[in-house]
Order: C-alpha cells, then sequence, then structure tokens
C-alpha cells in the first residue's frame, strides 16, 4: 500500500473540494488511508467518480463506435452507390455513343435516300423525254411509212392506168386496122363490126372499172389511215 502524509492528503481534498479534481484509477485501491475518515471518504468518492467516468466513458467508446459502424457501413453504401453511378454513367455514355453512331448512320442514310431521289427523278425526267423522243420517232416512221405508201400506191395506180390505158389503145387500133382492111378489100364487115363495136365496149367497160376500182382503193386506204 502506499502512504501519504496529512498534508498532502489535505491538498488532495481541497483540489478535490475546489476544483472537483480527484484521484482516477487504480492508485485509489493503492493508498491507504490510516484510519482517516475524511480521506477514506474521499477516496470512495473518487472511486465511484472515477468509475462513473469509466462507465460514461465506456459508453461514449461503445456509442462512438456504433457510430463508426454506421459510418463504415454508410461509407461502404456510397462507394456502392458511387459504384453504381460510375457504371451508369459508362452505361449513359455508351448509349450516348451509340445514339451518335445510330444518328450518324440515320443522317447518312437520309442524305443516301435523298441522293438516290434526285437521281430517280433525274431517271425519271430522262425517261419521259426518251418517251416523248421515241413517239416522236414514232409519229415520224409512221409519217414516212404512210407516205411511201401513198406514193407506192399512186406510182401503182399510174402504172395500172398506163398499161390499162395502153392495152385498150393497142385492141382498139387493132381492131380498128382490121376493120378498115376488110371495108378496103370489100369483104363482109358484119362480124367484124358487130365484133369491132363489142370490141370497145367491153374494153371501155373494163377500162371503167379497173380505173373505179383503183380510185376505190386509194380513197379507202386514205380513210382508213
Amino acid at each position: 500500500m502506499i502512504k501519504i502524509d496529512s498534508n498532502t492528503k489535505k491538498l488532495l481534498m481541497d483540489l478535490y473540494v475546489t476544483k472537483r479534481v480527484g484521484l482516477e484509477g487504480n492508485i485509489t485501491k493503492l493508498i491507504d488511508s490510516d484510519d482517516d475518515d475524511d480521506f477514506k471518504n474521499y477516496l470512495k468518492e473518487c472511486e465511484i467518480k472515477d468509475s462513473d467516468k469509466r462507465k460514461k466513458r465506456l459508453e461514449i467508446t461503445k456509442k462512438i463506435q456504433s457510430q463508426n459502424k454506421e459510418l463504415s457501413d454508410l461509407n461502404d453504401e456510397n462507394s456502392r452507390i458511387l459504384t453504381e453511378l460510375n457504371q451508369t454513367l459508362d452505361e449513359v455514355g455508351q448509349d450516348k455513343l451509340t445514339y451518335e453512331v445510330q444518328n450518324r448512320e440515320l443522317n447518312e442514310w437520309k442524305l443516301e435516300n435523298i441522293r438516290l431521289t434526285e437521281e430517280l427523278k433525274h431517271e425519271m425526267v430522262k425517261s419521259e423525254q426518251a418517251r416523248l423522243t421515241a413517239e416522236t420517232a414514232k409519229e415520224n416512221a409512221e409519217n414516212d411509212l404512210d407516205f411511201i405508201q401513198k406514193r407506192n400506191q399512186t406510182e401503182l395506180i399510174s402504172i395500172i392506168v398506163k398499161v390499162a390505158l395502153w392495152m385498150i389503145i393497142g385492141v382498139g387500133v387493132v381492131t380498128t386496122l382490121v376493120y378498115i382492111i376488110t371495108l378496103t378489100m370489100g369483104k363482109d364487115t358484119q362480124v367484124i363490126s358487130a365484133a369491132w363495136a363489142n370490141m370497145f365496149g367491153i374494153l371501155l367497160t373494163n377500162a371503167f372499172s379497173i380505173v373505179g376500182t383503183i380510185m376505190g382503193i386509194k380513197y379507202a386506204s386514205k380513210d382508213n389511215g
């Protein structure tokens, strides 16, 4: 045990009374009170006060530990949220990049579509021009063909008319010469004159029939044209 003198005891008790500062810790159990009731009460109060302080410090320590645990949990939760936030930001950035790529592809497709539309319009204009040119060429070809057909028909009609006229004239001349020779020779001209008259009638009838048929064909072709 630790023994202290009376002056020290008095100073310790005065300090406790005036400043409320006493001994703390296990030292109060090692000091011998020497049957001094006042000092014994002082030591007892110091022990009680120290015990109360220990309890308070223990409660504060527990509270601090609990708060530290809560802070640690909050820190973990914040770390988890921050990680998720970073992942979300990465995903948003990736989505943004994907959107930009898709938007760029869409703009390129739009420009390509506009270009193809313009080319299609140009080709349609060219096609319409080609159609008009073809129709014009067709009309010109039909007109040329119609002109050639009409010219050929006219030439053919002219040839037929000439041949028919020459045949009529030839037959008429031959028949007339035969009739004249018969008259000159003093032969009987009854048969020849009848034949001559019939021949001229038949030739004239056939000539008019040929000419009428040719003119009918000509005007029929003109109407159909």
